[in-house]
């Protein structure tokens, strides 16, 4: 892969003379050797298995199933200390026949003739199946009091952890143990393998040789397993990292290699592009690129010539993305185009999280993504640099991998050179400064459609939707009587100017369209004419607040936008059928009003176009940087029905109280993921409170009862203990029950959620659900 971060250049602060830098520090030791080949290939092998909603699936290493929750490590230490000492108990009373009847088993699948009346063998027989006996008895009772005490849990903990020395001397000192208790005859190897051999019948030699290799035969299972254990790799500081690159398969599964396309006859395609692969002359979104081409190829077996062809006339570079881009000009997150996730941080060790997620990265895909997401939280807590933008810049490696399409709406001015805000102008196919004159790009009011209902309700909704007055239907009846008429008239839709003094009832404009359909014939459009006609002036005559509305942007510093002539080159929602990057960047600062109407138009308009395609392989993806004052109760059911079409928005909130009171709740159950950032309200936090819901718990408590004795020298010592203490003689009552409190309270949600983390609910378009979990963003330390 070419990037995987940013490459930002050294800039000197001011007024300071740079100097020179010291001499670099060492680089760590590797863990492992180095691999052969290219990092392409390597990534291209590395396994990414299925997990929950919301884990980095890179290399991703779970838990295993039968590893319960550790406690902290004064209680592992204690609990692998007093398991020690109650098995060398057991194991003291055992070998010395405190216990009796212990030796009944032995004797029941044992000849009668190997034991004396009293109990005691007879011959070496009866020594060597006891010997045998208590050697199976001690195996268990050792291995039943480490899995009670943890012991390889505490050695991995306490020893471990602490590097490979100490590992090393854990796992000799462990050795060294054993070892007496076998060289001491405390268990009884020794005596059980060498100790009823016919050593009087052997010559001096032959039974020290003999005996030699009794000592070797009883001392290399012991080495062996202590050197493997003190030779074992360290554990993972964090699960879902491999613990040494995947070597490459040799039964021809090798990914790397394309066995795809060699099963199905094109070798020599296959040939080319491994050859590109292990030169290093392709990258990630190269690999990802070809391989949905092939997908394709297979939907249409047509395609398969063409696709060869182009294989081999350019290598990585065939069926490149319309722009011609293999790459993004720069990366601000790790990204994974084999299962289209982006890496946002990583989840909180602590005990409000659940023990599997603990440690595990953070990474979100199109699965999740298609649920749509609302995040909120105050200004300056990273909604942008640490969630906006990586999500966006994830799906543009997509779009140009040829999988999906975004359009992402910010603020003018946030995106810079180096690449702040939304990304460089460069990660983009299409850029819409609206309100800037320099802008190549405009934007199309009336979002590429012919039909003038269609129209006419998209934007009632965007200009009359937050309204509460105004019924929205009225006013897209009133829009639809005029832009009828006018595109039968002119073959086109109006412009922002014509459409405002339409608007502001009878005019010129209106006079010159009437005599236009006379001259035309078209009656039913005349109908419309007089209809509008006649409702302007209406007591709920929406005219005048559509037109109020639509002032907004007739305004000098939006002439020649929304241009309706084909001069211009306006952009559409219509071109979500294709793998586009979209920037749309709106005039927060100077036209607040303006620019939250529009906001409210893309977002209608997203709706619309991404339920209308024809083809739904793509994933279509909006982006609002900044959704205050842009939902309408219609907009949030279009929200809903997004996941069945594969789509999806993200919403940024810098609190609810920017939404109407009575979208809330529909908005929080509208969207599937759900984010609360640091910093919020606790009447924000009580609303995700109720949309997270509660779960069963198991609390304890302690109630502490003053012990009053009856005994004068119990007394006594009571009484000289509360001199001493100062307090009285209590015996504590502990009651547990299952009670359901709320996964997250509103004063934690506000209170306790530490900067730069977030708390964050996952739900998956197959109805996968991830509870919430405190997340730890990347780039906050």
């Amino acid at each position: 892969m070419d990037t995987e971060g940013t490459h930002d250049g050294r800039t000197a602060q001011g007024g300071r003379v740079p100097r020179p830098a010291g001499p670099p520090a060492l680089p760590p030791k590797p863990s492992h050797a180095p691999t052969v080949g290219s990092p392409l290939a390597t990534w291209a092998r590395t396994p990414r298995p299925r997990a929950e909603p919301g884990v980095w699936r890179f290399g991703y290493q779970p838990k295993r199933a039968d590893e319960a929750e550790p406690g902290t490590d004064r209680s592992l230490l204690s609990g692998a200390v007093i398991s020690f000492l109650a098995c060398v108990l057991v194991w003291s009373l055992v070998s010395n026949n405190y216990i009796p009847y212990f030796d009944v088993p032995l004797k029941l699948f044992t000849p009668r003739d190997w034991w004396q009346l009293g109990g005691g063998p007879v011959d070496g027989r009866g020594t060597a199946a006891l010997q045998a006996y208590m050697l199976l008895v001690t195996a268990v009772l050792v291995l039943w009091f480490s899995r009670l005490g943890s012991w390889r849990l505490a050695f991995e903990r306490l020893v471990a952890s602490r590097g490979r020395r100490a590992r090393i001397a854990g796992a000799t000192a462990g050795g060294l143990f054993v070892g007496l208790l076998i060289w001491t005859n405390t268990v009884t190897v020794l005596g059980l393998v060498g100790g009823h051999l016919p050593y009087e019948n052997m010559s001096d030699g032959t039974a020290t040789l003999v005996g030699n290799l009794v000592y070797v035969a009883v001392a290399v299972p012991v080495v062996v397993f202590f050197t493997r254990l003190g030779r074992r790799p360290a554990p993972q500081e964090r699960p879902g990292r491999p613990s040494a690159p995947p070597v490459a398969p040799e039964d021809g599964t090798d990914p790397a290699q394309w066995p795809q396309l060699r099963a199905a006859g094109l070798w020599e395609v296959a040939e080319r592009l491994g050859g590109e692969v292990a030169g290093g002359r392709m990258n990630d979104v190269d690999y990802a690129r070809i391989r949905r081409a092939w997908d394709s190829v297979q939907a249409d077996p047509s395609r398969v010539r063409a696709f060869a062809d182009s294989v081999r006339d350019k290598g990585a570079a065939a069926c490149l993305h319309p722009s011609g881009d293999r790459d993004l000009p720069v990366r601000a997150a790790r990204h994974d185009l084999l299962a289209r996730q982006v890496l946002l941080g990583s989840v909180e060790d602590q005990e409000r999280n659940p023990y599997a997620r603990r440690g595990t990265p953070l990474a979100l895909d199109p699965e999740v993504l298609g649920t749509s997401l609302l995040a909120v939280g105050p200004s300056g807590t990273g909604k942008t640099a640490r969630l906006v933008r990586p999500v966006v810049e994830s799906l543009a490696l997509q779009a140009l991998a040829g999988q999906a399409a975004v359009i992402a709406v910010g603020s003018a001015g946030s995106a810079g050179p180096a690449g702040p805000g939304l990304g460089p102008d460069g990660g983009y196919d299409i850029v819409v400064r609206v309100g800037d004159p320099g802008s190549v790009h405009d934007l199309d009011l009336y979002g590429g459609t012919a039909d003038p209902d269609e129209a006419a309700t998209l934007l009632a909704e965007a200009f009359v939707g937050d309204l509460p007055g105004v019924d929205v239907r009225r006013a897209a009846t009133a829009l639809a009587q005029l832009l009828g008429p006018y595109r039968t008239a002119h073959g086109r839709f109006p412009a922002v100017p014509e459409l405002r003094e339409l608007l502001d009832g009878p005019s010129p404009a209106l006079d010159a369209l009437r005599h236009a359909l006379a001259d035309a014939g078209e009656q039913a459009m005349l109908r419309e004419l007089d209809a509008r006609a006649r409702q302007h002036g209406a007591p709920a005559d929406p005219g005048p607040a559509l037109a109020d509305r639509l002032a907004l942007l007739d305004r000098p510093a939006f002439a020649g936008f929304f241009d309706t002539t084909g001069q211009g080159r306006p952009f559409s929602m219509r071109a979500l059928e294709h793998p586009v990057r979209v920037r749309i960047d709106l005039p927060e600062r100077g036209h607040a009003d303006a620019s939250r109407m529009l906001a409210r138009l893309l977002l209608a308009q997203f709706n619309a176009c991404a339920a209308a395609r024809a083809d739904r392989s793509l994933f279509a993806f909006l982006a609002l940087d900044d959704a205050s004052h842009t939902l309408t109760p219609e907009t949030v059911r279009g929200v809903q029905r997004l996941r069945s079409v594969n789509a999806g928005v993200l919403l940024t909130l810098r609190a609810l109280d920017d939404v109407p009171e009575a979208l809330r709740t529909p908005l929080l159950g509208a969207v599937g993921c759900r984010m609360a950032f640091s910093g919020v309200t606790t009447w924000d936090g009580k609303r995700f409170a109720e949309a997270w819901g509660t779960e069963w718990v198991e609390t304890r408590d302690v109630t502490h009862r003053t012990v009053f004795a009856d005994q004068p020298l119990t007394r006594a010592i009571h009484a000289f203990r509360k001199m001493v203490t100062g307090k009285a003689v209590t015996t504590d009552a502990v009651t547990v029950r299952q009670v359901e409190r709320e996964r997250w309270s509103a004063s934690e949600l506000a209170h306790a959620v530490p900067p730069g983390c977030a708390v964050l609910s996952l739900t998956s378009v197959r109805g996968e659900r991830a509870a919430p979990l405190l997340v730890r963003l990347a780039g906050t330390g």
